[in-house]
């Protein structure tokens, strides 16, 4: 059963980290620490240290309560919902208001397959003049 990496950075106690740059709950700078006091001001405040940004020096933590941490998750995870998937295509299908019977029927289970095959499809009616 493999362990399931969480949606951003580690959470909690296990920091590789000397030196952090620490931000309080409500988002206002605390500057940089040693590992041990953003560890101790973690545990006074009832509070989980999370890592926001290591590609930075010193890497960039927040102190953030549970909730906080669930909301976070679940707004990366609809971002990522909403970016478009490697392979996702989006088809595209126009034609006219005055279209014969037989033809709809035709594009309708043309655009049925696309649908089932987890396309986009973007439909365009034209008015007829």
């Amino acid at each position: 059963h493999p362990k399931r990496k969480a949606a951003f950075g580690s959470v909690g106690r296990r920091i590789p980290y000397r030196i952090l740059h620490v931000i309080n709950q409500d988002g206002e700078s605390l500057g940089n620490m040693h590992r041990a006091d953003a560890l101790r001001l973690m545990d006074e405040h009832g509070l989980k240290l999370v890592l926001l940004r290591e590609n930075v020096e010193p890497p960039v933590y927040r102190l953030m309560t549970g909730q906080q941490i669930h909301e976070e998750q679940l707004k990366r995870a609809e971002k990522k919902k909403a970016s478009p998937k490697p392979g996702m295509y989006t088809k595209e299908l126009s034609f006219s208001s005055a279209i014969a019977k037989n033809d709809l029927e035709t594009k309708t289970k043309q655009i049925a397959q696309w649908i089932e095959k987890k396309h986009h499809v973007k439909v365009t009616i034209r008015q007829a003049k």
